[in-house]
């Protein structure tokens, strides 16, 4: 699985980039939300990982008529605001929102073995909370490489 790390800098791109290469999945960091798409076009990501703090309506909707990225799913990553404290997933767009300081390894593992391409990510009932991931229910139940 490829993932598109995006953060404001090259810390916490890089930061998001080993915390999901040593789960197994590719990845490639990238500083910005501008230069997401870009680089989305070289890499093709099966799932952007952006932090959450970037992520504003205009950014999504820009994603969301970029060719490289409009079917590429978002996952929020906070490192400072739990699901609770932020938007919901159903009315943002996103694929879910994690905490990543209190996302175990197992259950970083079942995230990214349900992360799949178009669609986003579909998280069987109930594992949604104990993940700290908000995710609807409309997303498909099968899972990409």
């Amino acid at each position: 699985m490829r993932l598109l790390c995006v953060g404001r800098h090259e810390f916490l791109s890089d930061h998001l980039s080993r915390y999901f290469c040593d789960l197994g999945a590719q990845c490639d960091a990238v500083v910005g939300v501008t230069a997401a798409p870009e680089r989305a076009r070289a890499f093709e990501p099966h799932l952007v990982v952006v932090e959450s703090d970037l992520l504003t309506p205009a950014v999504l909707d820009a994603w969301s008529h970029d060719r490289a990225l409009h079917e590429v799913p978002v996952l929020a990553v906070s490192l400072t605001h739990r699901p609770e404290e932020c938007v919901s997933v159903a009315m943002s767009g996103l694929a879910g929102i994690i905490y990543l300081p209190s996302l175990a390894r197992e259950d970083a593992l079942s995230l990214l073995r349900v992360a799949c391409g178009p669609g986003g990510v579909d998280l069987p009932l109930g594992t949604a909370l104990s993940l700290g991931i908000a995710a609807p229910a409309h997303f498909p139940t099968t899972v990409g490489s």
